[in-house]
């Protein structure tokens, strides 16, 4: 128990960062849907290029994070020499990258349909190389347990960018959609600065005997991340490819865009537990109560995401309003949204088997199949269903891998897992959401009130039968010092 204790502290300040920073996001998210009115297609633009983003970035990074956890924890290694080597090694990879992209701007820029606006391209080409070059100095904080400084850093980017987005579309009125872009260069560049101790104070050396080792590492690890983004980014690529009416490409993405956000609150909670398990595994890897653990954290982490689930749907008539009025027309792709996040983020837990027997190819092979099915779903549908396509698109594809990576991994990592336990978790959650659905209550207030009291059976059920109150910190002392 000391170390779930030990992983919940380090995901509370993780989870502190990222909830509170996604939130603070989300008021962009009201400023840009209400400062590009749907019917200019600006947040579709918005859409579009920082899903381009999120696939370069994964190209650039290489999964040398995950590779840098591995060796730094490896007995034998020095875990600065493999920070330097790291970090020299994603540098050089950004320099090409600018160079070439920068140089063939114009011819970029057209390909993507964003011709008449190079610049928009070029800012966050400059945007994503810096990102790249600081997921390693952030990969090191989590390495070091140095949760506040990483947390403190990610706020201070999000804090900045809101502030200048706020100045500009709320305070000036403004409407320039490259304006969100520039904001986002110049706050990456304030976080590049104050990276100046992480990325000082040592010896750089490029270990190239260690380099090859870590890309023999990594490189399956390259090819999962390209599968794993394009699970999460492909639809808002492949859209202004395959959709039949180009004057209403960038409307049609910009509502799917936005609802989706709505949707993200799992994107916060997966990301917030992936930061603090994934050095919290490698860690614990040579224990002898690993699986045991693996196992419990697993069937934690679906309750939290099925509650997570319950009460953004229950609140959706609240929610809502984080985007404008006129974006309203697509929250029916939310909970297929949610729920492909939560498949996300079982097959994330699932993945570490193959990570920690040094078998990465696996996680590429289950990233590709679900990645494929995901694009066939997209091209196949998106002409006839729109972006209700990309939605289920999604939704079956984190379903193939991590139903491949279950199957798979029980043969060759074999982890006991509370299935039956989880399984009625799932079924409860089912029954609790269909009832607070379809139940026909025009009343807002009395929607919402029958809503939270299914919501609180839920949570009524968690306590009765995986959290009693008597293990609760401040509460089970009380209770012990009443039975005493």
């Amino acid at each position: 128990m000391s170390n779930l204790k030990s992983l919940a502290k380090d995901t509370a300040i993780y989870g502190l960062s990222s909830i509170v920073g996604r939130f603070l996001n989300y008021l962009l998210v009201p400023v840009y849907t209400m400062s590009m009115p749907v019917e200019s297609g600006g947040y579709g633009v918005v859409t579009n290029i920082y899903a381009w983003v999120a696939l370069v970035l994964v190209l650039l990074t290489c999964g040398m994070e995950t590779g840098f956890f591995r060796f730094a924890n490896r007995e034998g290694e020095d875990p600065m020499r493999v920070y330097s080597t790291t970090l020299l090694a994603v540098a050089g990879g950004c320099v090409v990258f600018l160079a070439l992209g920068l140089g063939f701007l114009p011819c970029v820029a057209n390909w993507l349909g964003y011709g008449e606006h190079p610049w928009y391209v070029g800012m966050m080409m400059i945007v994503v190389a810096m990102d790249a070059v600081q997921s390693i100095p952030f990969a090191y904080l989590r390495y070091r347990k140095r949760a506040l400084r990483f947390a403190a850093l990610k706020m201070l980017f999000i804090v900045l960018n809101i502030g200048l987005n706020m100045a500009y579309y709320v305070g000036m009125d403004g409407e320039d959609v490259g304006c969100a872009f520039l904001f986002n260069l110049i706050c990456t560049s304030v976080i590049m600065v104050c990276m100046v101790p992480e990325l000082s104070g040592f010896r750089y050396v490029l270990d190239r005997a260690l380099l090859q080792r870590m890309l023999r590492y990594c490189l399956p690890l390259l090819v999962l991340g390209i599968a794993g983004i394009l699970n999460q980014v492909a639809d808002k690529i492949i859209f202004p490819f395959v959709y039949p009416d180009p004057a209403e490409t960038n409307v049609q993405l910009g509502i799917y865009g936005a609802c989706a956000k709505v949707a993200m609150i799992m994107a916060m909670l997966t990301q917030a537990f992936r930061y603090a398990y994934e050095p919290f595994v490698f860690g614990k890897s040579r224990d002898k109560d690993n699986r045991e653990t693996y196992a419990l954290v697993m069937k934690f982490f679906i309750i939290f995401t099925l509650l997570a689930f319950l009460a953004v749907m229950f609140y959706l008539d609240i929610l809502k309003y984080l985007i404008d009025r006129s974006y309203w027309e697509g929250l029916r792709v939310v909970p297929v949204v949610m729920m492909a996040e939560i498949f996300m983020g079982v097959y994330f837990n699932l993945s570490f088997w193959y990570k920690l027997i040094d078998e990465t190819r696996w996680g590429a092979w289950f990233s590709l199949a679900g990645c494929a099915v995901l694009v066939a779903v997209n091209v196949a549908l998106v002409p006839r269903f729109g972006y209700m396509a990309c939605a289920w698109g999604g939704f079956a594809g984190y379903g193939v891998a991590m139903l491949f990576s279950y199957f798979v991994g029980q043969k060759k990592y074999p982890i006991r897992y509370d299935l039956r336990g989880i399984g009625t978790y799932v079924l409860l959650a089912a029954v609790l959401y269909a009832a607070g659905e379809y139940m026909p209550i025009d009343s807002l207030g009395l929607r919402l009130l029958w809503r939270t009291v299914l919501l609180l059976v839920f949570v009524a059920y968690i306590i009765r039968r995986d959290l009693p109150l008597s293990h609760w910190p401040v509460i089970g002392r009380r209770f012990a010092k009443r039975k005493s």
